[in-house]
Parts: structure tokens; sequence; C-alpha cells
């Protein structure tokens, strides 16, 4: 997400609870088809004609830059902890000076609070020239954190309250319609099946009959897409690596291969390595593969039990073979 808005440790709890909710319906308001909705958001809006959706986030952003908005979704019971926690001094600290709040009623009757204000200076002064907006959504069941920020000569605040304020409010995609619209297509799930599609631009994919992957019992893989500027060629392995190391979930990374290569034209890199399954103790192998693209790359992250891995690499890499960009 481009804004830092909350703690550390509030973001890793909502996102906890976001990543364990299950799929909930929600009668579509009969507005919603009048909105733009980022893929795979129960979220859309009306956004001006300057503005189009972002290939960077799940949101919007101004043709040329200057202003943008992006969405957060979590389950209905995030709404009273933000509400409760969303201070004046909290969102300071996070990156908002508050200058006003204020209750709305959203689409459906949904109840919100608009927050809007300005960036808080790096540096503790100076004046900052932009504006910017926050609006916690509490739908009947699904919670939204909205944010907004725009140049001064960007866009008028009148603009981006009414775009925040007009957000329309659709019922929950089926998981099949997620991976549908995920940036990416997967030609050979070999075996694999998705569970959870996050953010529009990424899923998790297990093998096994059970949904939720506790221990390692079940082989996971999680496919994302990143849009950035290009790797330069030299910079890809430490790139790799960065990326690799930098999974919270595991420890103690011994890495037995990392190539780069191409194959039909594209340009990627692979890693195998041992590591050690944070949560369970167990000793696990873990492929990275990176597809890299001119406008940013595609990250495959497969991880199984060390005693699966002869089985196991192949359907991975198969998996990854079968990549296409949409």
């Amino acid at each position: 997400m481009p804004l830092r808005l909350f703690s550390r440790g509030l973001a890793a709890a909502l996102l906890a609870a976001a990543l364990l909710a299950g799929a909930v319906s929600l009668p579509s308001s009969a507005r919603a088809e009048d909105a733009v909705f980022p893929p795979s958001s129960r979220f859309g809006f009306k956004p001006p004609s300057s503005m189009v959706l972002s290939k960077r986030f799940t949101g919007f952003e101004r043709t040329g830059g200057g202003a943008m908005l992006s969405v957060v979704e979590l389950p209905a019971g995030a709404y009273p902890e933000l509400k409760q926690s969303f201070t004046d001094e909290n969102l300071k600290t996070q990156g908002l000076v508050v200058q006003s709040r204020k209750p709305v009623t959203l689409d459906g009757g949904a109840e919100g609070v608009l927050f809007t204000g300005e960036p808080t200076p790096a540096d503790g002064k100076g004046m900052p020239a932009a504006r910017k907006w926050l609006l916690i959504v509490g739908a009947k069941e699904v919670t939204g954190i909205i944010i907004a920020q725009a140049a001064v000569e960007a866009e008028t605040d009148e603009t981006m309250r009414g775009l925040l304020t007009g957000v329309r409010i659709r019922g929950a995609l089926s998981l099949d319609d997620q991976v549908a619209a995920l940036p990416f297509r997967i030609g050979d799930l070999a075996g694999f099946r998705p569970v959870r599609a996050l953010a529009g631009n990424s899923v998790l994919l297990t093998l096994g009959p059970r949904d939720q992957v506790s221990n390692l019992e079940q082989p996971i893989l999680v496919i994302a897409q990143a849009v950035q500027q290009a790797t330069p060629q030299e910079q890809r392995d430490g790139f790799a690596r960065a990326s690799l190391y930098a999974n919270q979930t595991m420890k103690d990374f011994v890495v037995e291969r990392s190539q780069s290569y191409r194959q039909n034209g594209v340009d990627w890199h692979e890693i195998v390595a041992r590591a050690t399954d944070i949560p369970s103790g167990q000793p696990v192998v873990v492929s990275q593969t990176i597809r890299f693209n001119p406008d940013g790359y595609i990250r495959a992250v497969g991880v199984t039990r060390a005693d699966q891995r002869e089985q196991m690499l192949p359907l991975f890499r198969q998996v990854v073979d079968s990549l296409q960009l949409r």
C-alpha cells in the first residue's frame, strides 16, 4: 500500500484477520453497477476523468501523477477497532495530520468516518504540498480503509471528498471470479488449487484437501505480481535473494541454487533453498521463481516439507512454467 497509516502491530493483526476471514455475501447496491471497481475489490468509485485504475495497488491514480486512492478490505469486525484506534495523535505518527473528522452515512446505510488533513512532514516542520483524506467504512459484512492523497494543484478538495464518500459496495466475488481477475493466468495447476486471492494481484494455492494449512501439512504456493521499474540484469540475483530472506515465517536459509535463465523470450530467476519453518520448527524446502517483466515482475514462492522435495519441486516448476500475463 503506498501510504503508511497505522501501526505495524495493528496492521499485522488486521491483516491476519483478513487472511483468515472466509468469503461472505453482501447484497449489492442498485447503484454499484455505475461505479468502477478495482479487480477483486468490493469497493467501487466514480473517479474523475483524470484518474484511472492503478496497476501498482488496489485503487486509482492520476494520469501523470499527483493524486491517488487506495483500498484495503478487512472483515466487518475490524471496524470498531479502527474507529477507536484512529485518534488524531495515532494518525499523526502514521503520516496524517488530522484537520477534521466527520461521521458519514454511505452506500447501503454503511457507517463511516471521513478524516481530512495533510501528510505529516518528515522533518516535523515545513508546509506539505499535498492534501490527504482517509475514510473508514463499516458495512454489514466488510470493513474498508480508503486512503487518498493529492497535490494541492492536482484535484480539488470537493472532488476528492466526493470520490471517497461516493463509494459503492458490492457483494463478495467468488474465488473463481477473483482468480479470473488476476493480472496473470496459470495455464497448468499441476494438481494445486487456489484457496485465496489477495489484493487483486496474488493467489495462494495448495495441494491437498485442507483450505487452512497449518504446520505445513500440505505444500503451498503463493504467486503475486508487482508493478515497478524494471530490475537491471546485474541486480537480479541480489534482488531475488533479498526477496527470499524477507520472508518472516522462515529462518536459517541455505541457498542450494540461485540462477538466472531465459525461457520463451522471458527472463527468469530461480532459487532453491533449505530453511526452517518458524511456526512449526520443521525443515522445509523453498522454491522461489521470479519472472521479470518490463514493468515489474511475477514472483512465485513454493514451500514444502523437506521430505517432500523430490515430489514437489517439479510440480512447483510445472506451475511456474505455465504463467502468462493477461
